[in-house]
């Protein structure tokens, strides 16, 4: 008998992933983040002008809702949570939004935000909440030190990230919940800093997330990093007028994630072409040797390059035309 085709293979082992992902994650997950309880935060309308009284008031606001969900941590007896939120409550924090309910939601700044001529939006993907917030908020510190003065980073934590290792990872729901509300964000973030340029900086799960908002959003570039696929074909589909871009490390593992689309009656699995493969069509980044963690790491060659983009100085090298490896 001949051997099934090599897709018909790939199809299997994806479906076998989410199996054991499905029984994995029960055991994993039964306490986790979602279960600190939190405060709803304070009704908050939308800012009117980045001005720097304006994003004080914000600021201040938002420091009352991290103290209040703080206390509420103490309360339950989680130290640990409590002492993650006491951190992020300090003056020299600035949070555009916060809500400790579900694991955790936020929007921080790195930078001058009100004076800023070049913002980077950093859209986090699977496994990212409140109690693994130290490596987002390390991502935008380094970012924001490569990028020097003129720019700002906002850590967008605005929604409920899959576990890494869930059924939830493999399949586009997550993505889709959050799409609108980061197009929200972004346009919000517009109206505040009109003449500011501003670029989506999505990695991993996030990239899906960015995909789903990028129709119409006023971004000039889209960077794609260490992505399992966006559930687009090809980066034209994204039916976006900014630069995309895609980069991945020679020791990321998503190297190995089977890039396919299963269509099941009740989801989708999958998310379809690799998007440094040539077949997608982004421009393509070098993005060094390291692990799917490494993007931002302070002097490491990905931040470097993804600096340069946000910049609109462009990456200090871009990996041969039709590159996987970059």
């Amino acid at each position: 008998m001949p051997s099934p085709p090599r897709t018909s293979r790939l199809c299997r082992g994806l479906l076998a992933a989410l199996v054991a992902a499905s029984v994995a994650v029960p055991v994993a997950g039964a306490a986790g983040p979602a279960a600190v309880p939190a405060p709803a935060p304070a009704a908050q309308g939308p800012l009117r002008a980045a001005v720097p009284g304006a994003l004080a008031e914000r600021y201040a606001a938002t420091r009352a809702d991290i103290r209040a969900a703080e206390r509420a941590a103490a309360a339950h007896g989680d130290r640990g949570r409590a002492a993650a939120l006491r951190a992020m409550a300090q003056p020299g924090r600035r949070f555009l939004s916060f809500d400790g309910r579900d694991g955790g939601r936020g929007a921080e700044v790195f930078g001058d935000l009100a004076h800023a001529e070049r913002i980077a939006v950093l859209v986090p993907g699977a496994g990212m909440d409140l109690d693994h917030y130290g490596r987002l908020r390390g991502g935008g510190t380094a970012l924001h030190e490569e990028l020097g003065t003129g720019t700002a980073v906002v850590v967008w934590l605005g929604y409920r990230t899959p576990a890494t290792v869930s059924p939830a990872a493999l399949t586009p729901g997550r993505a889709a919940e959050a799409a609108p509300a980061l197009r929200d964000f972004v346009r919000e973030l517009r109206a505040l800093r009109p003449g500011a340029g501003t670029t989506l900086l999505c990695h991993s799960y996030g990239s899906v997330v960015c995909a789903g908002a990028a129709h119409g959003l006023p971004v000039q570039d889209i960077v794609l990093y260490g992505s399992p696929g966006t559930g687009y074909a090809t980066a034209a589909d994204l039916r976006t007028t900014a630069t995309v871009w895609a980069g991945r490390g020679g020791d990321d593992w998503i190297a190995g994630v089977p890039h396919l689309r299963l269509r099941l009656p009740f989801t989708d699995i999958g998310f379809g072409t690799d998007p440094v493969s040539p077949a997608f069509g982004a421009r393509i980044f070098e993005a060094g040797d390291g692990g799917h963690s490494d993007y931002l790491s302070p002097g490491s060659v990905p931040l470097r390059n993804i600096a340069g983009i946000v910049a609109a100085a462009g990456p200090a090298a871009l990996a041969p035309a039709g590159d996987r490896r970059a």
